[in-house]
C-alpha cells in the first residue's frame, strides 16, 4: 500500500461505504453513527444524490462527532483579528511538506484557512515571491448544527477545500462561469397542468391535504444541474443548498430566518393579477462594488456584501417547456430586492447563506490572480494549489442530483391556483475581476500590512 494511502468515507448513506484513495485528505469526509456526516447548510445528500433536508438528530450527530475530535486553535489563531494573513507561496509549501512526510490529513488550521471569515484583500510581493490574502479572522467551534464558524460571529470560515477548487476551475469560470440551478422537468410541468386543468374543471370543493400530495407526485422530482466545478466537490454542495434554502425561502416552505422578510407566496395572497403559466425564477449572483486596486497592481480590494437576488419571469407552455419572458412581476421583484436587502442578516442565521459568499469571494480572488497574471508578476507559480495532482484532491462526494419536489400553491384573490418552483445561483466572477477602480488607500493598506518574521510560516496577524 502506498504511504499515503488514506481511507476516506464517501456521502451520507445507510450502509457504510468506505474507499482508499492516495492522496491527502482534506478531512471533512467522517462518519457519525451510522450515517455520512458534512451536511452543508442543513441539506444532506445520500447515495442515490437526493437532496433532503437533514433530520435534528443528524445535525446533533454531526456536531458531537466535531466536537469530539474538536482541537482548539492555538493562541494566536484563536484571536479575533481585523487582518490574518495567508501565504499562498507558503501554504502551498506547508502541504507539499505534509504529502512529503506521509501525513495522512491536513492540520485544522490549513483546513480552515487559519479562520478566515471573508477575504478582503490580494497583496502580490514580487519580492518574496509571493501571493497574500487578507482579512478579517477568528478562532473557530463548532454550533449546534455541526457547522465549523467563527467564535465570535458565528459565521462559517473559509476552507481550504473551496479555495482549492476556485484555483483549478478557474479556466471554467472565465469560460462559462459556475452555476447550479434545480428546475421541474418538462413532464413534471406538463402532468401538473394536466392535473391542475381537470381540477378547476370539476369545479369540487378543495381537499388542500390531498390536492398537495397529488401536486407532488404529478411534479415529480426536480434536476439539479452544476456547471465550472465538480459535482463530488463540498463547493458544489454549498451552491445546492443555499439555492435549495431559497427556494424553500420564497415558496413559504421554510419560516423566515429574519423579521421583514416574507415569502413570495405571502405578497402574492391577495393579489388579482397573476397569471396561471407564469412562475417567477430567481437566482443568487455576485454583488460586488468594482474591485479597488492600487496603481502599481500589488494590492486589490474585494468590496461590497458579496451576493444579491435577481428573478426573472419564466412562462410555462402546455408541454411542460419553460421559456425565460425577460420581464419581472412586480410581487417577484420585490421578493428579489428584499431577499438582497436582508441577506446579510440572513447570512448570520443560515450558515449556507455565509458559505455561498465565502465561496464567491474565493472565485473573486481566483479570478483576479488569473485575469491580471498575478502569479506571474509574483513570480509564484503555485503548481501543487493550481494544478490538478491527485495527491492533494478535494474531498469526493455523492453528486447531487434531484430534489423531491418543491412546490407552493394558494388560492388568490381571482382563485386561481399559483405554482412557484424555480431558483438556482450564478457566479460571474470574471465579471467582478475586470470591473476596477485604482483607489490610492489600497496601496497604503498594503505598504503597512505585516509581513512574517518566519519565511515558512503560512498565516500570520
Amino acid at each position: 500500500m502506498s504511504r499515503r494511502t488514506v481511507v476516506r468515507v464517501l456521502q451520507w448513506g445507510l450502509t457504510a461505504a468506505v474507499a482508499a484513495f492516495m492522496s491527502l485528505s482534506l478531512g471533512s469526509n467522517v462518519w457519525a453513527g451510522n450515517y455520512r456526516v458534512g451536511a452543508v447548510g442543513g441539506v444532506v445528500i445520500d447515495v442515490d444524490g437526493i437532496v433532503r433536508d437533514a433530520a435534528p438528530a443528524q445535525r446533533q450527530d454531526l456536531a458531537q462527532w466535531r466536537r469530539q475530535r474538536f482541537n482548539q486553535p492555538e493562541d494566536a489563531l484563536n484571536q479575533p483579528v481585523g487582518m490574518r494573513m495567508v501565504s499562498l507561496r507558503a501554504l502551498e509549501a506547508a502541504c507539499q511538506q505534509l504529502l512529503d512526510g506521509d501525513t495522512a490529513e491536513l492540520p485544522p488550521d490549513i483546513k480552515y484557512l487559519g479562520g478566515l471569515q471573508r477575504i478582503q484583500y490580494v497583496f502580490v510581493y514580487p519580492e518574496s515571491n509571493d501571493i497574500v490574502l487578507a482579512g478579517p479572522a477568528e478562532g473557530w467551534k463548532v454550533d449546534d448544527d455541526g457547522n465549523v464558524v467563527g467564535v465570535t460571529t458565528g459565521r462559517p470560515v473559509l476552507l481550504f477545500d473551496d479555495l482549492l477548487v476556485a484555483l483549478r476551475t478557474v479556466v471554467n469560470a472565465r469560460q462559462g462561469g459556475i452555476s447550479c440551478s434545480i428546475n421541474p422537468t418538462p413532464e413534471g410541468l406538463k402532468a401538473l397542468n394536466e392535473m391542475l386543468a381537470v381540477q378547476q374543471q370539476t369545479r369540487q370543493q378543495v381537499n388542500v391535504p390531498a390536492l398537495e400530495e397529488r401536486m407532488k407526485n404529478a411534479f415529480g422530482p426536480q434536476k439539479i444541474s452544476l456547471a465550472g466545478v465538480p459535482p463530488t466537490s463540498h463547493f458544489a454542495r454549498v451552491l445546492v443548498a443555499a439555492d435549495y434554502r431559497m427556494k424553500r425561502l420564497a415558496m413559504n416552505l421554510d419560516r423566515s430566518p429574519v423579521a421583514g422578510l416574507p415569502s413570495y407566496v405571502e405578497l402574492i395572497r391577495n393579489t388579482r393579477a397573476i397569471s396561471g403559466n407564469t412562475n417567477p425564477r430567481w437566482w443568487l449572483a455576485c454583488n460586488y462594488q468594482p474591485v479597488a486596486k492600487a496603481d502599481d497592481g500589488l494590492a486589490w480590494e474585494l468590496r461590497g456584501q458579496g451576493v444579491k437576488c435577481l428573478t426573472e419571469d419564466d412562462i410555462v407552455a402546455q408541454d411542460g417547456t419553460v421559456k425565460g419572458t425577460g420581464q419581472t412581476s412586480p410581487a417577484a421583484q420585490k421578493w428579489a430586492d428584499l431577499m438582497t436587502e436582508k441577506y446579510e442578516e440572513i447570512a448570520g442565521k443560515v450558515a449556507v447563506f455565509a458559505e455561498l459568499r465565502n465561496v464567491m469571494d474565493l472565485c473573486v480572488v481566483a479570478a483576479l490572480i488569473d485575469q491580471h497574471e498575478l502569479r506571474a508578476v509574483a513570480g509564484c507559480d503555485l503548481p501543487l494549489l493550481t494544478g490538478t495532482s491527485t495527491d492533494l484532491a478535494p474531498d469526493y462526494w455523492h453528486p447531487p442530483k434531484e430534489v423531491p419536489p418543491q412546490c407552493s400553491f394558494l388560492r388568490t384573490a381571482n382563485n386561481d391556483l399559483i405554482v412557484t418552483a424555480s431558483g438556482g445561483v450564478q457566479i460571474d466572477s470574471y465579471q467582478i475581476a475586470t470591473r476596477l477602480e485604482t483607489v490610492d488607500g489600497v496601496k497604503q493598506v498594503r505598504a503597512e500590512a505585516s509581513r512574517p518574521t518566519d519565511a515558512a510560516k503560512w498565516w500570520w496577524n
